[in-house]
């Protein structure tokens, strides 16, 4: 996956927005919170970072093509970054991804849901 690929798809999911920020880092947010950011790979190299579940943070930090989330991991944060971006995990990253955004838009009290028109079949 490329940054145009990553932000095309980030883009799709309701209510998310995008800023560039961090280092040139494209950034997407639903509700003011981040969910995945696409940057701070080395070499100049694509990267794509998400937040995950407990499992799946343990899972993928022993996984090959994923590192616990530079900047994110350090402080206790169950952040992923995918660092294999060659195209052969391109869907698991779309599953995480949307997985992330699942997970930060769920995070949102239900008011900020209600105003943005997500979740409507959340639990009250």
């Amino acid at each position: 996956m490329n940054y145009d690929e990553f932000n095309h798809f980030c883009g799709a999911f309701p209510a998310s927005t995008h800023v560039v920020q961090w280092g040139n880092s494209h950034v997407w947010k639903v509700g003011g919170k981040v969910f995945a950011i696409g940057g701070w790979g080395k070499n100049d190299k694509p990267a794509f970072t998400f937040k995950t579940s407990d499992l799946n943070f343990v899972f993928l930090s022993n996984h090959d093509g994923y590192i616990p989330a530079p900047y994110f991991a350090t402080r206790g944060m169950k952040w992923i970054q995918q660092t294999e971006t060659a195209g052969e995990l391109d869907e698991e990253l779309r599953y995480y991804i949307s997985e992330s955004y699942r997970i930060v838009s769920l995070g949102l009290s239900k008011r900020k849901q209600q105003e943005l028109g997500i979740n409507p079949h959340s639990e009250s």
